[in-house]
């Protein structure tokens, strides 16, 4: 389970980004095909990294230097044959997928310079965009979310169904942060407007990349002033407090479907259930 809070894995050599040093690098290393949807190009489940070969592209996206490595993205219109996200990889890619589908989207959309409107292209080999007309730079935008892991004054958590989610799916709560807000205050209206909870305390965590498409997931635990549920029918058509016990029985027979490993959400449900 990837938990983030240790140092990146992948070097991302802000000092070595010349067109002579990016050249360099491509011809001595690896690229992954991403389309704008962020499907990875694999094979047997695995993410593809093939040795570069012909002349680098303009599009094509230098993330740095990981395991020795020097890794590129090509930008595709789509995968042909097999794909896996990059939270379906294995999770010691997880830092260069991340950054690779982040960019690959940003990059898609060929922002227009927010000073003048003109175009813009990429620079740095894709670690950011410059304008063609006024020369400004734009650097890839992350949205800030909350998501919080909840007990009760039982210690039991707080397990939710989203309306766009299969049966059984069930994660804790979480949504984005508005203009004006703390991460914290942002906890306590998201809790309030999606189940009705109201919390006695509230503790940071961690943190996550979640390029889909550009969110950066800010961690919290926080204790509910009493064990009251009131989902609002729209966004949160379910939810209900869980025992360790009985969780781990609904996950075991089926009933329950939790966040996959590589998600901040399976990160702090998995710290209730050993802390107990």
């Amino acid at each position: 389970m990837s938990h983030w809070n240790q140092p990146s894995a992948l070097d991302r050599v802000p000092l070595a980004r010349s067109e002579e040093q990016l050249d360099l690098a491509w011809r001595h290393g690896v690229v992954l095909r991403v389309d704008g949807d962020g499907q990875i190009a694999a094979r047997d489940a695995s993410p593809v990294t093939e040795n570069t070969r012909g002349p680098r592209g303009p599009d094509d996206i230098y993330l740095g230097v990981f395991e020795g490595r020097a890794w590129f993205v090509r930008p595709v219109a789509g995968i042909d044959g097999e794909s896996v996200t990059w939270r379906e990889a294995p999770e010691g890619e997880h830092d260069p997928l991340a950054a690779a589908v982040f960019l690959t989207r940003w990059h898609a959309t060929s922002p227009a310079c927010e000073r003048c409107g003109e175009p813009t292209v990429p620079d740095l080999g894709g670690a950011r965009r410059r304008c063609t007309a006024c020369g400004s730079l734009a650097f890839a935008r992350m949205d800030p979310s909350i998501i919080v892991a909840i007990t009760d004054p039982d210690d039991r958590l707080l397990l939710a169904r989203n309306s766009a989610w299969p049966q059984r799916r069930v994660s804790i709560i979480a949504g984005f942060m508005e203009a004006g807000e703390s991460a914290e205050q942002a906890c306590h209206r998201e809790v309030f407007e999606e189940v009705g909870v109201r919390l006695a305390s509230l503790s940071y965590v961690s943190s996550q990349p979640w390029p889909m498409p550009r969110s950066l997931m800010l961690g919290f635990e926080a204790r509910a002033v009493d064990s009251r549920i009131h989902v609002d029918g729209d966004e949160i058509v379910e939810g209900a407090y869980h025992t360790r016990a009985d969780l781990a029985a609904a996950v075991s027979s089926g009933e329950v479907v939790l966040p996959g490993g590589a998600s901040i959400a399976r990160h702090l449900i998995e710290r209730w259930l050993t802390a107990g």
